[in-house]
């Protein structure tokens, strides 16, 4: 059962904060491996400060071509590779790197395969054309981190799933394997951006995605038509617990949704990190399990 600590913000107000939580970080991009932007130093900076804080954390992200294995010391982790996931009928091998980061002592592990990832940029080619298959690469990386924290028997509390690219998770997560000890009690938050692809996903995203515990009315939203940014962040708040709102720019309408179907939201666009609202949201999503202990 988790524990909860008593805390005083800033103002005076008393909180009840989480002791010591485990956070699982589905992150798009980190500083260093990928240029610095807002996505890339929140997820830096958002797990490097929440592990500062006392909390556990496990940290992952793609390992796309861009990202110089030599220079940052990556390294295969045998023992969680070897796994093939099939994606349209077609196996692809889940292969999966780490790499630390000696001065916070932070560990990253890279989601990689052959075909989505080593030989790619990030979401679009030399000419800037993005890759129809981004959809599928995206679910692909979904559902590695899920089968590698599965191979760990870590146990998450907080899922943090950040932009489009980890929007695929929380429907993964919540139904097909939301019976799972890793998984069933965790609570699933998603974090907006400002970072639209500009074309479509192909509209046999949703046939992709289906799989056991998945039904057609959960994929209302992306089944049978080219599926547009917003789509897809509807689609992830739909199955999350909370929606984070990282950049001023992110869509009213979206937040709207959240706000319509009752979701937990916080408004985090300051530069800085506030590590305090993050933990008290972090906790709000536990509110029941917290007045039970009072």
């Amino acid at each position: 059962m988790r524990t909860f600590a008593r805390k005083f913000s800033k103002n005076g107000n008393e909180l009840m904060i989480m002791s010591k939580t485990k956070v699982l970080f589905i992150n798009s991009e980190v500083m260093p491996y990928m240029p610095e932007s807002r996505m890339a130093n929140l997820g830096r900076f958002l797990a490097q400060k929440t592990q500062e804080n006392g909390h556990e954390i496990r940290t992952f992200m793609p390992r796309f071509g861009c990202i110089n294995e030599r220079r940052n010391q990556l390294h295969e982790v045998i023992r969680l590779s070897g796994m093939n996931l099939i994606i349209n009928e077609t196996d692809h091998p889940l292969i999966i790197k780490v790499a630390s980061m000696q001065s916070v002592r932070m560990q990253i592990y890279f989601i990689d395969n052959d075909d989505y990832f080593s030989h790619r940029n990030q979401y679009a080619d030399d000419n800037g054309v993005e890759y129809e298959d981004n959809g599928e690469r995206a679910f692909f990386f979904a559902r590695g981190v899920v089968e590698t924290i599965r191979k760990l028997r870590w146990v998450p509390d907080v899922i943090y799933c950040q932009g489009w690219f980890a929007a695929i998770a929380p429907c993964y997560i919540r139904k097909h394997y939301g019976d799972d000890p890793c998984f069933r009690n965790a609570k699933i938050v998603t974090a907006l951006y400002d970072n639209p692809f500009q074309n479509t996903l192909h509209s046999t995203l949703a046939a992709s995605i289906k799989c056991e515990g998945i039904t057609k009315s959960d994929l209302s939203e992306l089944r049978d038509k080219p599926v547009t940014h917003d789509m897809l962040c509807r689609f992830a708040i739909k199955f999350s617990d909370g929606v984070i709102v990282t950049d001023e720019g992110v869509n009213p309408d979206l937040v709207a949704y959240a706000e319509k179907l009752d979701r937990k939201i916080l408004r985090a666009t300051d530069e800085e990190i506030d590590m305090e609202k993050y933990e008290a949201f972090f906790e709000s999503l536990f509110n029941n399990e917290a007045s039970e202990q009072k």
